[in-house]
């Protein structure tokens, strides 16, 4: 498996080489936070209307809803700003991928586990409170 990622990285750098386009950590980051965003709304959104389905004229939902879109901003920001003050030589230096991989993981996580786990923790809360 290990050679098949190896042979599609290859490709992937001759394709970009081809097409002039060289390797960027700092693009492929402020790309890949782009679409964790977007991931992460459209996960928000039904696991929101998931939690406000179930009954009850709670207000903790919407709390939840304004933690999760206030949580989320500064957090991928943080992943973004650690790739974007990169020199033009730095930015296409492999040493970097085994970091970029490290943080796609982090933020990857970030995004489609945060929804699901503070909607619960809110859960939690609003049925130890109006129970």
């Amino acid at each position: 498996m290990k050679n098949i990622a190896h042979r599609y990285d290859a490709d992937r750098q001759s394709d970009r080489k081809a097409e002039g386009d060289a390797l960027d950590w700092r693009k492929s980051m402020s790309d890949h936070v782009a679409y964790a965003l977007l991931v992460y709304t459209g996960l928000q959104i039904f696991v929101t209307i998931k939690a406000l389905n179930t009954g009850g004229a709670s207000i903790l939902p919407y709390i939840a809803l304004v933690v999760l879109v206030a949580a989320i901003i500064p957090a991928c920001r943080w992943f973004e700003k650690r790739w974007t003050g990169l020199s033009d030589s730095e930015a296409a230096d492999q040493a970097y991928r085994p970091a970029f991989r490290r943080d796609l993981a982090g933020l990857w996580v970030m995004a489609i586990g945060l929804p699901f786990i503070l909607t619960f923790c809110f859960k939690g809360i609003s049925s130890l409170l109006w129970a």
